[in-house]
């Protein structure tokens, strides 16, 4: 029996006066963090959520992640983790198809306004029972259209609770993905699954309990969830936790919390190279202080990794993996020679083939797709058991993605099997954009791929045809999209076209609007 909530609890108990999570002027140690995760869970148990039930959470990076996300992993339920990027029909749906019994939702501020589109997703459900407003402040506010706060929950609640015995083969969280078509699908992902790339995601950094990582990429997302906010709880080590990347505020956290280790996503990287004011800030030290920073989500452009490398003096180790691989596949080591652009070589206990279209294995430099088994391996698409065996045969999980494996055992991603777009570490799915564009009146046909880009690497553009007599221009249905989709997912530009180029089947030949 094991509950990844163990992780938190053996340093409540060990040393529970350490510090835990920084944010702002915020110290949390383990012991309160614990606590009130104890709180949470004792306010879940009353309402008779426990083993096996789904509890959706939308948080960016602020204490309130992991106090809940530990909270209702003590109760033996499972985290439906959800992008704070999200509109309100999109919510409904996760919601809905998790069968989510209650929601946390960050009720938003100034700066990260979110809370309505929660609140409006919510509304749109019958399948939540439970509702709770998270609040900016640490002290609790008053609900909103008769909604619940997260302070309620916990009022009154004591700080000490029994974790549930979860087998280690149970869901402990259901991230969702489109893989690389279609609507969303939930991974479920056990808590072996986590703790075990939580414990090789900690040996990968070198993680020491005196150390101080910087909780910068998103917690709802699998690369942040797990390489950083889990690796760092089950050392020990101190998380100082930002909830939106902003160069200058980076900057002034790595130099005055000292931070030793940083994981990003290229654009994160990026954008810290062409901050121009790093005259302000006291380089040396924070050159001193850095140990090694991780890159993932997308593939790190060389000459990007070799300016940074040189202005940071800190090595930046690329690595794989996937929301169904709990994220970890391959990774390079600290200490082996690494080879520019290769996303290294299989992590512990995890083994990497390249395959043909017919499941062959290949040798070494030839292309094919991407497969792996081992304990990062999801248990499957929460209720869709065909998705689950397309994308699961023999054990291997099918990834994909194209690449291959030179005579060194070093792999390399060369291109995506489908038509998945990653724009700035976000998976993006064209059919998913397609579907909404087609919504509009004056739309008929649309194909939607990306383009390449030298902030984001790829950027999101539409080819649309029109319907005969309708007229609208790029802003306009540009806005008309944005305003139905998340944020990172609409395109950015529009070209009007009198038709789409078509094979012999119908099918759309995206392979030659991307020639153009």
């Amino acid at each position: 029996m094991f509950n990844l909530s163990t992780i938190l609890e053996h340093h409540a108990r060990t040393s529970p006066a350490k510090e835990a999570l920084i944010f702002a002027d915020k110290r949390i140690t383990f012991g309160q963090l614990d606590g009130a995760a104890n709180q949470i869970a004792n306010g879940l148990k009353s309402l008779g959520i426990g083993h096996g039930d789904k509890v959706a959470l939308t948080c960016p990076n602020l204490p309130y992640f992991p106090m809940i996300y530990f909270g209702i992993l003590k109760t033996g339920a499972s985290v439906v983790p959800l992008s704070v990027l999200l509109k309100r029909h999109e919510i409904a749906f996760h919601l809905q198809d998790s069968d989510a019994k209650a929601y946390f939702c960050f009720v938003g501020t100034p700066e990260m306004p979110m809370g309505q589109e929660g609140y409006a997703g919510f509304e749109m459900t019958d399948t939540c029972k439970d509702f709770f407003m998270i609040t900016p402040a640490f002290t609790d506010a008053s609900p909103i259209g008769g909604t619940k706060t997260m302070g309620m929950l916990m009022a009154g609640q004591s700080p000490v609770f029994e974790s549930y015995f979860t087998s280690p083969d149970d869901t402990a969280v259901i991230i969702y993905t489109s893989g690389t078509t279609g609507r969303p699908k939930g991974a479920e992902l056990t808590h072996s699954n986590l703790f075990l790339n939580a414990c090789l995601s900690k040996d990968l950094q070198d993680l020491g309990p005196d150390d101080k990582s910087m909780l910068v990429l998103p917690l709802f997302h699998i690369f942040g969830q797990t390489v950083c906010m889990l690796a760092s709880i089950y050392r020990g080590t101190t998380a100082v936790l930002v909830p939106r990347f902003d160069a200058e505020m980076v900057l002034t956290l790595m130099q005055n919390e000292k931070i030793t280790h940083f994981a990003g996503v290229p654009t994160m990287y990026w954008g810290l190279l062409s901050y121009p004011d790093t005259h302000k800030f006291d380089m040396l030290a924070i050159k001193n202080n850095l140990k090694l920073c991780m890159s993932g989500g997308a593939a790190l452009p060389v000459q990007v990794l070799r300016d940074f490398e040189q202005k940071f003096d800190v090595p930046i180790l690329e690595g794989y993996g996937m929301s169904e691989g709990s994220p970890v596949v391959t990774f390079n080591l600290k200490d082996r020679p690494r080879k520019p652009g290769s996303v290294g070589t299989p992590v512990w206990g995890v083994e990497v083939c390249i395959m043909d279209e017919n499941g062959k294995q290949l040798g070494a430099n030839e292309k094919g797709e991407i497969c792996y088994r081992g304990h990062n391996v999801m248990k499957g698409y929460y209720k869709r058991p065909e998705a689950t065996a397309e994308a699961i045969s023999n054990g291997w999980l099918h990834s994909g993605d194209v690449g291959y494996r030179d005579e060194d055992g070093f792999y390399f991603i060369v291109d995506r099997t489908k038509d998945m777009i990653i724009r700035g570490g976000y998976n993006v799915y064209p059919r998913e954009v397609e579907e909404l564009m087609m919504q509009h009146p004056a739309v008929s046909m649309v194909a939607v791929i990306g383009i390449p880009h030298q902030e984001y690497g790829e950027e999101i553009k539409a080819y649309v045809v029109l319907k005969p007599d309708t007229t609208i221009s790029e802003k306009e249905l540009i806005s008309w999209t944005k305003e139905k989709i998340a944020s990172y997912k609409y395109p950015r530009v529009i070209e009007f076209m009198n038709s789409l180029p078509m094979g012999a089947s119908g099918k759309i030949l995206k392979r030659e609007l991307r020639a153009q």
